[in-house]
């Protein structure tokens, strides 16, 4: 696969342009190439976007909108296990994840085909206030215009989609900067929207490196929103840049999951055991601290420690992968560094711990203290720490001493305390008998704290890609 940047509904390619290899992350073999574009190309791209915004897309009705949603979710379930494929073979994801991605992906946009139609503002009672007699008032959202979306190499596809799918929902434009390691799949993806019906110019992508291409995206004057997932400080820098545009960045973090004396714990571990490896725990959410009570703390190890130990470590491309690789060498190298700092300052490695190229075995951590960096910073590896805690008080003041706070896990039968916890963990989301790592597509989703700004999650997003104006009228 040999791609460029599309622009106009018109790849761009050759003319000197610099080539890079798209490798699998778990054997280096080639699976595509790609030719990054210029900042002339970004130029072009958000022109594009906004006359095809004014000419086509503001002009668009919601029904024919929500149609080509519908039909370019029905496209993508028809060739879902060629994405899957492609999403194992650029990103190293295992088959069995990818298919998931797919399927969610799917979801996202059929959630976006339902919210093109919805309701888009609401009738104020205008006489609640004094003066307001003999008056109408009412409240609606117009598209923000041309947004640009920046996406990360994890989820390549459905990340992709909660910035695509939702803008396209709004009535917006887009130009699309992916992940310059996962680039494939945002093309393919870009070709079958346009073949679902998406105006040429409605989409436009342009493939490179951020250091080139996302300081002249984030800062032309014609974007109106930038929404971006990715690491932190490359997130408050382009918030920083962005200036007056609307911008929602989705971040890292350091999930805690706090699992109490009257938990269910075969629950609770097989939710960590899923929560905290999958795709090599390369995802924001990915279990990373687990605070538990002094008297499970041994129970819970002993019916972990085994389980972690038995899951299936190599080739993505099987069907029995637990644990593939991870996205770089040079990320594994960061994971396997962190894991032996810790364990040279006291941290005991109960099982894992090793690096084989880029797969880092999955790895459990105990005896740590809070300055460590696999507990105070964001792992995004096949790592997880177990702490334990005595009380309530205790738990809640060690998960919120982080500079973190994007979604957490409670464990408990105890439904007051579930509750009260959840009010007290300073976190975007709180799943109660559930990990950190579960997101469904239509929640609000989104951190406080360094975790990032503003909510995706299909209706929140679209919300987010609006302006709202009021109207009102004097009754004579």
């Amino acid at each position: 696969m040999h791609i460029g940047s599309l622009i106009n509904g018109i790849e761009v390619r050759g003319e000197g342009r610099e080539e890079h290899e798209i490798r699998s992350p778990y054997n280096g073999e080639v699976v595509g190439v790609v030719e990054y574009g210029t900042r002339e190309d970004i130029e072009q791209a958000v022109q594009t976007a906004y006359r095809v915004f004014h000419e086509t897309m503001k002009k668009m009705p919601a029904y024919r909108r929500s149609e080509i949603l519908r039909k370019a979710a029905d496209s993508l379930e028809a060739q879902a296990e060629d994405f899957a494929r492609l999403l194992m073979a650029e990103a190293g994801k295992p088959i069995r994840d990818a298919r998931g991605e797919v399927g969610r992906a799917i979801q996202v946009i059929r959630f976006a085909s339902e919210e093109a139609k919805a309701n888009d503002g609401e009738l104020i009672k205008m006489d609640s206030a004094i003066g307001g007699e003999n008056r109408i008032g009412f409240a609606k959202r117009y598209p923000v215009g041309v947004v640009a979306a920046i996406t990360p190499f994890n989820f390549p596809l459905n990340l992709v989609l909660h910035k695509l799918a939702t803008a396209f929902a709004a009535g917006c434009t887009v130009v699309l900067k992916p992940a310059e390691k996962t680039p494939l799949s945002a093309m393919k993806l870009a070709r079958l929207l346009e073949e679902a019906g998406y105006p040429k110019g409605a989409l436009n992508v342009v493939n490179g490196t951020g250091v080139d291409l996302v300081e002249p995206l984030v800062t032309h004057p014609l974007v109106k929103k930038v929404t971006f997932t990715g690491s932190g400080p490359v997130g408050w820098k382009i918030k920083e840049m962005a200036g007056p545009r609307k911008v929602t960045l989705e971040l890292g973090s350091n999930s805690p999951n706090l699992i109490f004396n009257d938990a269910n714990l075969d629950i609770a571990v097989e939710s960590i055991l899923k929560g905290g490896f999958t795709f090599a725990g390369q995802a924001c959410i990915s279990v990373q601290r687990v605070y538990v009570q002094k008297d499970v703390y041994q129970p819970l190890l002993d019916r972990l420690v085994p389980k972690v130990a038995s899951l299936r470590i190599g080739d993505p491309a099987l069907e029995s992968t637990d644990i593939g690789p991870m996205i770089t060498e040079q990320a594994a190298i960061r994971a396997e560094e962190w894991i032996r700092e810790a364990a040279s300052e006291g941290a005991t490695i109960l099982v894992g711990g090793e690096r084989n190229g880029n797969i880092v075995s999955p790895t459990i951590i105990t005896d740590t203290k809070h300055h460590m960096k696999v507990v105070c910073q964001e792992v995004f590896a096949p790592l997880i720490t177990v702490i334990p805690f005595e009380t309530e008080e205790e738990v809640i003041a060690a998960a919120n001493d982080s500079d973190y706070g994007l979604q957490a896990g409670v464990f408990t039968s105890d439904i007051n305390r579930a509750f009260r916890i959840a009010e007290l963990l300073e976190t975007g989301g709180v799943w109660i008998n559930e990990v950190s790592t579960v997101r469904t597509d239509h929640i609000p989703y989104g951190g406080v704290k360094l975790s990032g700004l503003g909510k995706e999650g299909v209706k929140y997003a679209i919300e987010d890609m609006t302006e709202t104006k009021f109207i009102g009228v004097r009754l004579l």
